[in-house]
């Protein structure tokens, strides 16, 4: 089991590095596949990654700002999810157990309190990461959620060289500047039509920032289970069911959820329970994406993704955005477009760069 826990965690980390290689022999595969049905598979792919990620966008809007449901325990929501993750992580690692080996493919989960001690920094860095985003999404909205959590890219130039001493070309300096100016102009926008959440705007920024450092944590911390994805997300969101309870009765949640009159609403559960099927499942579609078609890739399919998001938010809220707010959207999509390009030119560079030295070494005549 180990060798295909490895190989999945070379998926994640190529996404988190930038690289835009693909995973070794899977271009051989699928030179060998008709050109028809791997674009049917590469289109299925896509659009369920597209399907699963916005759809949990709005269901987490429903969940957190809903008049109709009137829960304001964000906290809760959240761990809810979290436990429903560690019950998939769970259930699929017994099924993999009892059916014959290559039908269901999931590590073994034991319980391991060192291992869960080890993974402590990066839960807290996703504990935040996860709850900011929820802020967000229920002060600012589906709509301005783009803009609003668009500094995840300024975040990882900025924390690399502080942390890592690693400098960034001019031409990522300008796509980062791009997107700062549509964050800007958003914001200004947003006040213009008296919509602007301050609160959301630093709950956005916030939540980029934790993402930023959660790819961080999360490469730090991959050999302490053995490079499986599927482990640290089991360990990370028990360690997260256990830190969310204090905060909740810190804050008073436990109570407001004592009292909410829909606890005994199969309704509200199901979506409380569908709302955790999808957070896993993003997880899965997103290794997914990346293995049929690359990193790189999966991060202009992200960025597209979230245009189509937005214009849906904004025609199914039936809301009227001006010029320069849908402007301030294209600038902040096209300087994340613009980042990934550039960054991948640069990847392809440094491997053009290196390829020479290395049949140079493995040439027996040198």
């Amino acid at each position: 089991m180990r060798p295909l826990n490895l190989k999945r965690s070379r998926i994640f980390q190529m996404a988190l590095m930038g690289s835009n290689s693909s995973l070794d022999g899977q271009e051989e595969k699928s030179a060998q596949e008709p050109f028809l049905i791997r674009a049917a598979k590469i289109a299925l792919v896509v659009s369920l990654y597209w399907f699963i990620s916005i759809t949990m966008i709005f269901l987490n809007h429903y969940l957190l700002d809903s008049p109709s449901l009137n829960l304001d325990a964000p906290l809760f929501i959240t761990f809810y999810q979290c436990v429903v993750t560690v019950l998939l992580c769970k259930g699929l690692s017994f099924l993999a157990s009892i059916f014959p080996v290559g039908s269901l493919e999931f590590p073994s989960l034991h319980f391991d309190l060192k291992v869960l001690r080890s993974i402590l920094p990066l839960s807290v860095v996703f504990i935040g990461m996860i709850t900011f985003n929820n802020l967000c999404l229920k002060f600012i909205g589906v709509a301005f959620y783009t803009v609003g959590r668009c500094l995840s890219t300024v975040f990882n130039v900025i924390i690399s060289y502080l942390l890592l001493k690693q400098t960034t070309s001019l031409h990522a300096l300008l796509s980062c500047g791009i997107i700062l100016g549509g964050f800007w102009l958003g914001i200004d926008q947003e006040g213009e039509e008296g919509t602007l959440s301050w609160i959301g705007i630093v709950f956005g920024v916030l939540a980029s920032l934790c993402v930023s450092l959660n790819a961080i944590y999360t490469k730090k911390v991959l050999p302490v289970v053995d490079g499986s994805i599927w482990r640290l997300t089991f360990y990370n969101n028990l360690n997260a069911c256990i830190l969310f309870l204090p905060m909740m009765l810190l804050l008073g949640e436990l109570k407001t959820v004592c009292h909410f009159d829909k606890l005994g609403s199969l309704h509200f559960w199901g979506f409380m329970t569908l709302g955790g099927i999808f957070g896993f499942a993003i997880g899965y579609v997103t290794g997914l994406q990346i293995k049929f078609t690359s990193p790189l890739t999966h991060n202009i399919s992200g960025t597209a993704k979230a245009c189509a998001q937005t214009v849906l938010a904004v025609i199914y809220y039936e809301e009227v955005k001006s010029l320069l707010w849908w402007a301030s959207n294209m600038m902040v999509l096209s300087g994340s477009f613009s980042y990934t390009w550039v960054k991948g030119l640069e990847m392809n560079k440094v491997q053009v760069e290196h390829s020479p030295k290395a049949n140079e070494k493995s040439d027996p005549g040198v």
